[in-house]
């Protein structure tokens, strides 16, 4: 694998030419965003810059994949096309409807059942703590469970789940990585260590895509995808193109957590994707007498839930095991006895109650 580098990969990418055109995709500025780490190969294909069809696209992506696989060193390729830039690429001889395109309808991800998003209004609220356990106590119940990362710019769901190392490649899909019982995607696995992803909101939501629908999925019940913070590009991205049955609202007491799930509530009500209910973590902390100890307010999660009109699904205390389980790569909900992993159990067997797989 000695000397597999970027350079190498545009290199031989030079020698792919567009359609009819004259000079090499390299050459043209098509590729960016080449990464290699352990014999996986990824990279953007900017398809916004060319006047290629749909089909024309996905026929280029498979071509620069082939050609990179055959590399020496190189166990596998993943190029994400960019969305098209208005106006620049013929996607389909379709007319558009009267006041702007017609947005994608949202379709089933082969091999899955029941998709739950996990959100949140802002980080540091515990989300991908709460996403990861959740997952993990969906597969203790018995239920043939998958989690995807979604947040692409700041992955964190390999490291708490104690996850490495790039997916194999079956029949042109990738094979998720099982661990506690849970089928895992991430595009921390694809990339290198602290290297960040200085992408674009087309190139991020393209990755995503790959991510979910490149994957084996081998006939989930559930699948749990850890959104990013906030609302964005990847929230939308994911309500248009996936049938998504509900979403669970991250928050923690404190009023500025709670204004932010406010906003997140309000988007996806819009987008008609269904609340399930709210966890509010980091509720309160017992003592050594056993008395809850409530330090960023009290109810916070129960008002919100209210004013919603939706269920507040549970409280998670503050619980130093949590977050050490989380760092160590087990979830606490892998483990049995402890206080949170029974609530993160009982929440779980209410959305598997509610959305029957």
């Amino acid at each position: 694998m000695s000397g597999l580098d970027s350079a190498k990969i545009l290199q031989n990418l030079r020698e792919i030419r567009l359609p009819k055109g004259a000079n090499d995709i390299v050459s043209e500025g098509l590729v960016s965003g080449v990464t290699v780490k352990d014999g996986t190969v990824g990279f953007v294909l900017d398809i916004g810059k060319t006047v290629l069809t749909r089909e024309e696209a996905e026929a280029l992506r498979a071509t620069c994949e082939t050609r990179v696989r055959a590399i020496e060193g190189v166990k596998q390729a993943m190029a994400v096309l960019t969305a098209p830039r208005t106006g620049s690429v013929r996607v389909e001889a379709k007319s558009a409807p009267k006041g702007g395109v017609q947005p994608p309808s949202p379709t089933p991800l082969a091999g899955v059942k029941r998709i739950i998003a996990v959100g949140s209004g802002k980080g540091g609220v515990g989300k991908s703590t709460v996403a990861s356990n959740l997952a993990v106590a969906l597969a203790k119940l018995g239920f043939k469970t998958g989690l995807v990362d979604a947040d692409i710019h700041g992955p964190s769901v390999a490291k708490m789940m104690g996850i490495s190392g790039e997916p194999e490649v079956k029949d042109n899909r990738m094979v998720p990585l099982e661990r506690h019982g849970v089928k895992c995607m991430s595009m921390g696995l694809l990339l290198k260590e602290n290297v960040p992803v200085v992408w674009r909101g087309p190139m991020v939501t393209k990755a995503l895509h790959q991510l979910m629908r490149g994957a084996h999925w081998d006939n989930l019940d559930y699948l749990i995808i850890d959104l990013p913070p906030g609302t964005g590009d990847i929230h939308i991205s994911i309500a248009q193109n996936f049938v998504i049955d509900g979403i669970v609202m991250v928050t923690t007491p404190q009023e500025v957590a709670l204004l932010d799930v406010k906003k997140a509530l309000s988007m996806f009500e819009k987008l008609r994707i269904p609340t399930l209910g709210i966890i509010e973590n980091m509720s309160y902390f017992s003592d050594a007498n056993g008395q809850k100890q409530y330090l960023f307010g009290q109810g916070g999660g129960k008002r919100l839930a209210k004013e919603f009109h939706v269920d507040l699904l549970g409280e998670i205390a503050i619980d130093p095991a949590v977050s050490e389980s989380g760092d160590s790569g087990t979830p606490i909900a892998a483990k049995d006895g402890n206080a949170a992993a029974l609530s993160f159990k009982a929440i779980a067997k209410t959305l598997a109650d509610t959305v029957r797989a």
